[in-house]
């Protein structure tokens, strides 16, 4: 039966049905007449790709850079490797003493600074606390060390938090625990200085009241 007859067919049998029924039934009907047949090709529509979106970093920029912390753009170059020109940026880690060399087009790795709004949620976790897990000190290790190259600020935060232990005596810590809480105690504080634009000094008080290490400072 051509397709049109059937239609009509259908349509004069929903004749006495309600309206919502009624729509129903037609919107079925449209999905199978749009099935195509045994020798009728589908349509294929093209799906236009999405474009990939390329940060441009200025020169004296600050960025952070998840493995080596924040760092700041010293010049933009080129450089031909074969056929092909490559544009990176040169990056200087300060607290490391390092130079990086990271390829425009790989700069996933990095991100810009935080925000004020993410610096003043930084000082709400660091107020809050310590989670205390009972896991063995190995994987703990592990975990906070993968939080601290993780290059997400408030994962940092949470590193400094936990591992922080309201005082300067040796003999609370383990050397392990010291060198995580340092490592993570001097990303957190050069991207405050970044961010706020203040000296370490005053950065330094700032993490400290809101890790109540207050003592510490007054007595230093």
């Amino acid at each position: 039966m051509p397709k049109k007859k059937k239609v009509k067919k259908v349509k004069k049998a929903l004749k006495n049905k309600s309206p919502k029924k009624v729509k129903q039934s037609l919107k079925l009907l449209d999905k199978k007449n749009n099935i195509p047949g045994p020798d009728e090709k589908p349509e294929i529509k093209k799906i236009k790709k999405q474009p990939t979106e390329k940060r441009i970093y200025n020169l004296k920029d600050f960025v952070v850079y998840p493995k080596h912390g924040v760092g700041q753009i010293m010049a933009v170059d080129k450089s031909k490797i074969g056929e092909i020109e490559i544009q990176f940026y040169k990056i200087l880690v300060e607290k490391e003493k390092l130079t990086l060399t990271v390829p425009i087009n790989q700069q996933s790795k990095l991100r810009p600074i935080a925000s004020i709004n993410q610096i003043n949620k930084c000082v709400s976790i660091l107020k809050t606390k310590p989670k205390i897990k009972r896991t063995m000190w190995s994987r703990r290790a592990q975990e906070y060390d993968q939080k601290i190259n993780s290059g997400k600020i408030y994962e940092l935060a949470e590193v400094v938090k936990d591992l922080n232990k309201n005082t300067d005596i040796i003999a609370d810590q383990s050397y392990s625990e010291r060198q995580l809480f340092e490592k993570a105690y001097e990303r957190l504080k050069s991207e405050f200085e970044a961010v706020l634009k203040i000296s370490p000094e005053e950065v330094q008080k700032k993490m400290d009241k809101a890790l109540g290490r207050t003592n510490i400072v007054e007595s230093a």
